[in-house]
């Protein structure tokens, strides 16, 4: 397969890459992640609290500005607000999509009270079209503190994100793949 062309500069996108040691690689350097707490599946479901292995587009930036600045980076940015909310409810028409609160369907809500959700990066994982029962909300997002496995996404500490984010553009993939990274 070909490299993408970066939007910026007209020479390959980069790809963040993690793999099931938790060892995340950008621009030839390495950072802690956390991973689903599952570990990683090529066949994600709904629930399974397994990363989805492939390669993800960098869709958007969503952050909470009352708490964090805004992101240096060539991906599009979005303010959290209470009102934001993310459908994971396979069966509802919305399902894998953002939502306002409030909402009947099952969701998770974006506005939380710990940090996690402070800053997210949007993957098209299971977007286009969405697919019932494969898997919602797979996010980037700022990792607790004992780095514990998420629900699929992939976790990384608030100034690892920042500094990941100030080298994206929506030319950047995200690559989940399985086994140690073969990079030292």
């Amino acid at each position: 397969m070909a490299d993408q062309k970066s939007a910026k500069s007209g020479t390959a996108a980069p790809r963040i890459t993690v793999d099931e040691t938790g060892k995340l690689t950008f621009m030839g350097k390495k950072y802690r992640a956390a991973i689903g707490k599952a570990g990683m599946t090529p066949h994600k479901s709904e629930g399974d609290g397994a990363s989805p292995i492939g390669e993800w587009k960098l869709r958007y930036v969503m952050y909470r500005a009352d708490r964090v600045p805004a992101p240096k980076t060539g991906l599009p940015t979005h303010i959290i607000t209470p009102e934001d909310g993310w459908c994971d409810a396979p069966s509802n028409s919305h399902y894998n999509r953002p939502v306002r609160l409030p909402f009947d369907a099952s969701h998770e809500k974006l506005w939380r009270d710990d940090p996690v959700y402070d800053v997210i990066i949007t993957l098209d994982h299971n977007d286009s079209p969405a697919v019932t029962g494969q898997g919602s909300a797979i996010f980037i997002h700022i990792a607790r503190p004992n780095y514990e496995g998420t629900e699929g996404c992939i976790a990384l500490a608030r100034n690892d994100l920042y500094e990941i984010l100030a080298g994206c553009d929506t030319a950047t993939r995200l690559c989940i793949k399985a086994g140690k990274s073969d990079q030292a």
